[in-house]
């Protein structure tokens, strides 16, 4: 009889090396064969298990269930609700009338009873589904999850929906992997959907003690890869905490691990965890555990290395506050949530000055940011007595954080920690793609935020024009008999045209918005990179990114940045009549969406290619990016060939 087992959990996985072939694979255990067996309570196996049958193999099969502790489900047609089988089982689940067709073998009914009961395995006995390929092929399923066996930090994984992206996934991973970490093998696992991603921090020593040092919500991600973690987790209650820290210790323990490590693990709603893999070295995200618990993980290591025994038991390990990490790079978030971006740091000032941020970085003012590298930044950790307060302290750890010469992905860290789905704690894996279906278009301005925005590039304006008429102190022309103490502005925003009055006293201004009155005020220091205001009695901080002579400024405003033009009445009415830029035609052009090098160019002059056909292949940060014809038509002329180094925007294929 042949078991088909399905499991959402990641423990059964398939060591796939170059070439391998994906095959269904079932257990197949003989009834003819007399023998013993001893049942071990302790061996965790499955906790339920559906039996898609009846009558006496249902039976037969409940029975061993039950010897081993696992609950069963039973199917039944409607004339079998009363059937041995269902009564023996834990749950039943009628799956149709009774012809076999509309019930047995009715395969969307059994796979509906699966998922409603949370079975984790299914046991076909015999006849029936049994031997049954499309019914195995419905249980191993897509979607899975590709990734390097050797990997880390997202590189070489990818979820493959159907055998086509499978395919496809496969061969873009394995390269990956073989660019990143000098091993093509790759491992195919079921991908569980919308789970979270918590891990444990574990701490062992060479004298057989190990300790748990509470857990990380990594839950934020894109393409597989951490974004925002915070620790402790929202998820959590004290059982599931210390259960999955037991494991993880006894997981520790048995491989006679020593030093600092990470088990992570994938948790769905029921707060039932899945392991997921062990990271035998030191996390990226160490340190908010190093702040909720007051140790000092690299300190550990250390000691443990040299042989000396753990000086702390488990419960000497607290959760003392709470504390949030954003991992800040050189990445535009615009761009499939964050394409690398190089270049200089022409301008960077870490917010260490305001109180528990701790920023770790290797870069400084002047930094290059290359193509050959991961592209961080920095890791900014913000801790506070209470969520909140971290909350607040990472908001304002944002606003003051000034990177110039490179693409950050600040905006989109902003947009994620001030998100109300967030700051709930309701959240998955599958966060940014639920949330920004379209893409990360940047913060979206409410009409409150609108005004906030124009009142402010006035006040600045007004600002900068008032300093461009003193010297020293004074007044350039002397015979001016006052200064002007009324503007009368327009003022450009996203394709809308404001209205401005403003009027000033000392540093303060007052500037009517569409007719709604707005006051701000600041030092309005126009050579500093920080540009503190206050506006309707609320503190911000923007960041004053450039501005010209004819009123273009661009302005980082709760994290995104905005591009105003302000200009005086007699000049906004002299701009309506400058002809229009005539757009590019971008259908019939491919650029490089990113700085990278060419690993693979698909096509040739002469060749017709089919909307969403690959043309290239880029590598940046040893992140392979397949690019694709936006529309069917023959290739005009290639200006690459693999191996060549390309910048951001430079053109790759033109199509006729």
């Amino acid at each position: 009889m042949a078991a088909y087992m399905i499991t959402s959990t990641l423990r059964r996985v398939l060591l796939v090396a170059k070439h391998a072939s994906f095959q269904s694979r079932c257990c197949v255990a003989s009834s003819r064969v007399q023998y013993s067996t001893v049942y071990d309570s302790n061996e965790k196996t499955f906790d339920k298990i559906l039996i898609a049958n009846r009558g006496e193999i249902a039976c037969r099969v409940m029975k061993t269930c039950k010897k081993m502790g696992i609950k069963t489900v039973a199917v039944h047609s409607d004339v079998d609700a009363s059937a041995v089988h269902v009564k023996m089982a834990d749950e039943a689940v009628c799956v149709g009338p009774a012809p076999t067709n509309k019930s047995y073998l009715n395969m969307d009914a059994i796979m509906d009873a699966i998922r409603k009961t949370g079975s984790q395995a299914v046991h076909p006995g015999y006849g029936f589904l049994s031997e049954n390929k499309e019914f195995a092929k419905r249980l191993v399923s897509y979607p899975v999850m590709i990734k390097a066996s050797a990997g880390g930090g997202g590189k070489g994984m990818r979820i493959a929906w159907n055998d086509d992206e499978t395919r496809e996934g496969f061969r873009l991973s394995s390269q990956e992997a073989a660019s990143s970490f000098g091993d093509d093998r790759l491992l195919i696992e079921k991908f569980v959907d919308n789970p979270r991603h918590i891990e444990i921090q574990v701490l062992a020593d060479k004298h057989g003690n190990a300790l748990w040092l509470n857990e990380r919500e990594c839950s934020i991600q894109r393409r597989n890869q951490k974004v925002v973690e915070e620790a402790p987790s929202t998820f959590l209650d004290p059982e599931t905490r210390r259960a999955m820290g037991e494991q993880a210790v006894q997981l520790a323990k048995a491989v006679q691990y020593s030093s600092a490590g990470t088990v992570e693990f994938l948790v769905d709603s029921n707060k039932n965890f899945y392991f997921l893999e062990m990271n035998t070295r030191l996390q990226v995200e160490h340190p908010i555990t190093e702040c909720i618990t007051g140790l000092d993980l690299v300190q550990q290591m250390i000691r443990v290395a040299k042989g000396f025994p753990l000086l702390h038991k488990q419960e000497d390990i607290p959760i003392n506050g709470w504390a949030i990490e954003s991992r800040v790079y050189a990445e535009d978030p615009y761009k499939s949530f964050g394409l690398p971006s190089i270049g200089r740091l022409s301008q960077y000032q870490e917010p260490i000055h305001l109180p528990k941020v701790r920023v770790d970085s290797g870069i400084q003012e002047g930094s290059d940011i290359s193509i050959y590298y991961d592209p961080m930044i920095s890791k900014l950790v913000t801790y506070g007595a209470t969520r909140a307060e971290a909350l607040q302290r990472m908001e304002a750890a944002l606003d003051n954080y000034v990177i110039r010469g490179v693409t950050h992905n600040i905006p989109l860290l902003r947009e994620i920690i001030t998100h109300p789905r967030f700051i709930s704690g309701d959240i998955t894996t599958n966060f940014l793609p639920e949330e920004y279906p379209e893409g990360f278009k940047g913060h979206q301005l409410t009409s409150e935020g609108r005004r906030e925005l124009v009142a402010t590039a006035a006040a600045l304006y007004v600002s900068a024009q008032l300093r461009s008429q003193r010297f020293l102190g004074n007044l350039r022309v002397s015979t001016t008999p006052q200064e002007q103490r009324q503007w009368e502005l327009c003022v450009e925003l996203e394709k809308g045209s404001h209205t401005v009055a403003v009027s000033r006293s000392g540093s303060t201004f007052t500037v009517e918005v569409d007719g709604v009155t707005v006051e701000v005020s600041g030092e309005w220091n126009l050579a500093s990179a920080l540009l503190p205001v206050t506006i309707n009695r609320t503190p911000r901080v923007l960041q004053c990114l450039s501005r010209d002579a004819g009123g273009d400024i661009t302005l980082q405003y709760l994290g995104t940045q905005f591009k105003v033009r302000v200009l005086s009445q007699l000049v906004s009415t002299l701009s309506a009549h400058m002809p229009e830029k005539v757009p590019e035609d971008t259908s019939s052009i491919l650029r490089s969406p990113m700085p990278g090098s060419v690993v693979a160019v698909s096509v040739k002059p002469g060749d017709v290619v089919a909307e969403g056909q690959e043309i290239c292949v880029i590598e940046a940060m040893k992140m392979q990016n397949s690019l694709i014809a936006a529309k069917a038509a023959k290739v005009k002329s290639v200006h690459c060939k693999a191996g060549e180094t390309v910048g951001e925007g430079d053109l790759l294929v033109q199509l006729e």
